[in-house]
């Protein structure tokens, strides 16, 4: 049985070819760096936050407390974090971003826009106003 053109299976699995091709692309932009995405989103996690304790690291990244105590162990090791006393609870620790993480984590951002716009850049501007437009009109989670 084929899929009708333009069919809601269609349309998912366009969707979800376009976005491993995007992460594909990103897990090779990340290799001079030696991080994984999910290193790079607990970065983002920490770096936009203030001094996050490990259990909202774990949350932002949507993983149990165990697995983001391993992430940040790497991130720690590689030094781009550091773990700081929580100032309001001494038992607790909170995580925060070394001078370098800092650097990386700048340096990431450039890299990810600039391989966003390589990939988009055979769109039209109205292709990718569209293209905007319909995404944000659909379920996030």
């Amino acid at each position: 049985m084929t899929m009708a053109q333009d069919s809601p299976e269609q349309l998912r699995d366009l969707v979800m070819s376009a976005a491993r091709a995007l992460r594909r692309r990103w897990f090779t932009a990340l290799e001079p760096w030696g991080l994984s995405p999910h290193e790079y989103r607990a970065l983002r996690a920490i770096h936009g936050g203030d001094s996050p304790r490990l259990g909202d690291v774990a949350k932002a990244l949507r993983i149990a407390p165990r697995s983001a105590t391993e992430v940040v162990d790497r991130l720690e090791k590689g030094g781009l974090i550091e773990r700081i006393p929580d100032a309001s609870d001494r038992r607790a620790m909170c995580v925060r971003l070394t001078a370098q993480g800092g650097r990386v984590i700048t340096e990431l951002d450039a890299a990810r826009d600039a391989d966003a716009a390589e990939f988009f850049a055979d769109l039209p501007a109205g292709d990718r106003a569209a293209l905007r437009r319909i995404l944000e009109a659909l379920p996030r989670p």
